[in-house]
Formats: C-alpha cells, sequence, structure tokens
C-alpha cells in the first residue's frame, strides 16, 4: 500500500512517465503502441487543472508507485463539465499491493469536493484485472465498443465503466 497519495508536481514527471510505459508494454492498459517521452508527460501533466482535472500520485519511501488522472471529458463542453474519465496505471513493482485501490479511493473522496458527479473508465477488454478492481468499487459496465483497437492485426474491444459519485448539489438542497 501506499505510504501516501497527493497531487502529482512536474518533479513527478519522470516516475510517472517510466510507470505509464510500463503499462504499455503491457499492451493492456493503454491503446498507445509507442513510449511516450517526459515532454509529452509535461504537457498531459500541464492540461490537468489540480482543481478540476486532478493527478495524484502514489508514494511510499520517496518513490512514485502509482497515478491516477481525473481527466476532463469532451472539454469545452459545459454539459459534460461534472463528468470526468478516471486513469490509474502502478508501477510494476507495486502491483496486487493496495496502491491501485488507495488510488481510486483517493480519487471518489476528492470528486465531492470538486463538483465531479460521473467518473469512467476505458478499458482495453483484455484487462480483466482493472475491470475487477473498478468493479470493487461500485463501478458498472455501461457500454462497449468491438474490435476497435488495432495492435499489430489484433483487434481488441473497449470497454466503458462508469459510476455516479455524487448528487447534483441542487438535489440535495431540495432533499433538505
Amino acid at each position: 500500500m501506499a505510504a501516501g497519495i497527493r497531487l502529482a508536481t512536474e518533479g513527478d514527471i519522470p516516475a510517472v512517465t517510466a510507470i505509464y510505459n510500463q503499462a504499455i508494454t503491457l499492451g493492456n492498459a493503454t491503446a498507445h503502441t509507442q513510449a511516450v517521452s517526459t515532454a509529452e508527460r509535461q504537457s498531459w501533466l500541464a492540461d490537468h487543472n489540480p482543481d478540476t482535472d486532478p493527478v495524484f500520485v502514489a508514494e511510499s519511501a520517496n518513490m512514485v508507485t502509482g497515478y491516477c488522472s481525473l481527466s476532463a471529458y469532451r472539454p469545452g463542453r459545459a454539459a459534460l463539465r461534472h463528468t470526468k474519465e478516471i486513469s490509474y496505471f502502478v508501477d510494476e513493482g507495486h502491483r496486487r499491493q493496495g496502491v491501485g485501490s488507495g488510488l481510486i479511493q483517493h480519487a471518489l473522496q476528492e470528486c465531492p469536493a470538486r463538483d465531479i458527479r460521473t467518473l469512467f473508465a476505458i478499458l482495453l477488454d483484455n484487462n480483466p484485472a482493472s475491470a475487477a478492481l473498478l468493479e470493487k468499487f461500485g463501478f458498472e459496465r455501461w457500454g462497449h465498443m468491438p474490435a476497435v483497437a488495432d495492435f499489430n492485426g489484433t483487434e481488441i474491444g473497449h470497454s466503458y465503466y462508469g459510476l455516479k459519485v455524487a448528487a447534483p448539489k441542487e438535489t440535495e438542497a431540495r432533499h433538505r
């Protein structure tokens, strides 16, 4: 389990990049097929406003062991401002130790303060461990796109998992 979870900083970019590139080599955790650079991850982090689209890192013994991002869904479309895509990646030496669970739990706890009402994750169909992790937190399979990802001739589908995490503030006020 992670010793702590905090907002990511620019100093975390090398570790975040390394962890993401590990996921690329797995072939079932992301649709990227080529390693990303630290410059690409730096730009990616800069696009995440910590107040609305945070990136959290888990660390243990001063080492980043995983990260989780809440990313804007269809930016600029105001009706979707309370919906975020959740993504999480764990360092290969720290998998199956509760890091992913800790990151997801932390992200869920942070949603109400950021007025995030709906989370969804997009998983490749050949990633049952991630599906089980999401289901542990109440996510349900909301949709499926068959054979949309092509990995050198092998087509794999995307499944969409979703969770309503907070009621709209106006609904809560009506129930008081």
